[in-house]
């Protein structure tokens, strides 16, 4: 699954709002410039998230973007899921419009739709404030108890 560019900057300039120390206020010229990405795409961005909630606007001098809500209370899943459009890995997710001749006897359905529900599962179980805590290149399988594969 590949979350598209709305989520992923939904994402990341959510948690450089965490990373902030208090009162975490920040602009949306500095966090573009940070991560070397569109103002105009992250003003839509911070528009989207300010009307679900996650983040509070304030206008004029000394005035920004910060987090509603502590970055502990909320989830990476709530996020994606409130910022992504379409979660319909194929086709016949979508019983409006599936055009799918085989969803009958399809096995392949419900094999996509396990693996969709444990990605967000896996989502599910970080928050703004543990994406925070990590910087770059960070062994997130030391985190969530899972054992990093072995290469043979």
């Amino acid at each position: 699954m590949q979350l598209t560019q709305f989520t992923d900057l939904s994402l990341r300039l959510l948690i450089y709002l965490a990373r902030l120390p208090e009162p975490g206020m920040a602009t949306i010229s500095e966090i573009a410039e940070y991560y070397q990405i569109s103002r105009n795409h992250l003003v839509k961005v911070a528009n989207s998230l300010a009307n679900q909630g996650f983040i509070m606007t304030t206008r004029g001098k000394g005035g920004g973007i910060q987090l509603a809500r502590p970055a502990y209370t909320i989830g990476v899943g709530e996020v994606v899921r409130l910022t992504e459009l379409n979660m319909n890995l194929v086709e016949c997710f979508d019983a409006t419009t599936n055009q799918c001749r085989l969803t009958r006897n399809c096995f392949l359905k419900a094999t996509l739709y396990e693996a969709q529900r444990a990605f967000m599962a896996v989502l599910d179980k970080y928050t703004l404030a543990d994406a925070a805590r990590f910087g770059f290149n960070v062994d997130l399988s030391m985190v969530s108890g899972d054992t990093p594969s072995s290469s043979a």
